[in-house]
């Protein structure tokens, strides 16, 4: 495994729609290593291959511990999820997300309440998994990624606009940051 950059905004890598991923070896199950250890090292929530400048439809989450009614904790799931497509989206929520290729910026996005992803593994097993919450927007998020969408183009002309001027001083800056997000 080995730590990769992150690409940060306005880097083309995540303006330009990812290519498909058509052979499901070693080097496949490299770059998904490579990228939960860039995403775990960064603290990040999800991150996806292009914001790696990787251009293959290739995502990672895994949204950490999670603590339950009793009390215990469950420990994090790593999902990997190649060549993604979502099949299914439910309701309305607003989450105030952040994401890797933004360090330090934090936006309200509008994205459905729920959502069902339908891919492979690094395997090339496929497979579905339904999601709510931080994980339907982390689906959507990272989705997003793959087709050349980042947050702030989810955002209207005056709240893009906001966030790019926020962005910029968060640059000069970046002790001035909102808090670390999902992404």
């Amino acid at each position: 495994m080995a730590l990769r950059e992150i690409v940060h905004y306005p880097h083309e890598a995540l303006t330009r729609p990812t290519e498909p991923v058509t052979d499901f070896g070693p080097e496949l199950r490299q770059l998904v290593a490579d990228m939960a250890e860039t995403m775990y090292a960064n603290h990040g929530l999800g991150l996806a291959a292009n914001q790696v400048a990787v251009s293959r439809r290739v995502v990672v989450i895994d949204l950490g511990p999670e603590e339950q009614e009793d009390g215990t904790v469950r420990p994090g799931k790593l999902h990997v999820f190649v060549n993604p497509e979502i099949v299914r989206r439910e309701g309305k929520i607003t989450w105030e997300e952040g994401c890797l290729s933004f360090p330090g910026l934090n936006v309200p996005i509008h994205r459905a309440a729920a959502a069902t992803v339908r891919a492979f593994d690094e395997h090339g097993q496929p497979f579905e998994l339904a999601g709510e919450g931080l994980l339907a927007v982390a689906f959507q998020h990272e989705l997003d990624h793959l087709d050349g969408i980042t947050m702030i183009d989810r955002l209207g002309r005056i709240g893009r606009k906001l966030a790019l001027r926020r962005y910029e001083r968060l640059l000069l800056d970046p002790e001035a940051g909102d808090e670390p997000g999902e992404d």
